[in-house]
């Protein structure tokens, strides 16, 4: 069994797992997050499983800036524009699900 065949995430993307979409497109899908830590918190996840952002950028540098348009565009529609992207990479980082996805946080004025 590979790490995409046991992966939370991409039983997500598949549909096995429910989840409340907030995007979706050929490579990119969207959900919120079931812990918010903002008004607005949503996880953005390529649809290919890599293990963290760093492989990301390494494999597909144009997936990685689209994660970010997706999150502009998820900020753009829940409050003017404003967000925080995160992304944890490994375990000592917060990474508890190894499949890249951002945070984005937004909705509401954030303390630093």
């Amino acid at each position: 069994m590979s790490e995409a065949d046991d992966c939370l995430f991409c039983k997500i993307i598949a549909g096995q797992i429910p989840s409340t979409k907030v995007f979706e497109d050929d490579t990119t899908y969207a959900f919120k997050d079931i812990n918010p830590k903002a008004k607005v918190h949503v996880l953005v996840v390529p649809k290919h499983h890599y293990a963290n952002v760093a492989e990301l950028a390494a494999a597909d540098p144009a997936e990685l800036a689209h994660i970010v348009a997706v999150a502009q565009h998820i900020a753009d529609e829940s409050f003017h524009g404003a967000f925080r992207l995160v992304f944890n990479t490994g375990l000592d980082a917060g990474q508890t699900v190894f499949h890249v996805h951002a945070h984005v946080m937004t909705g509401e004025k954030l303390d630093e």
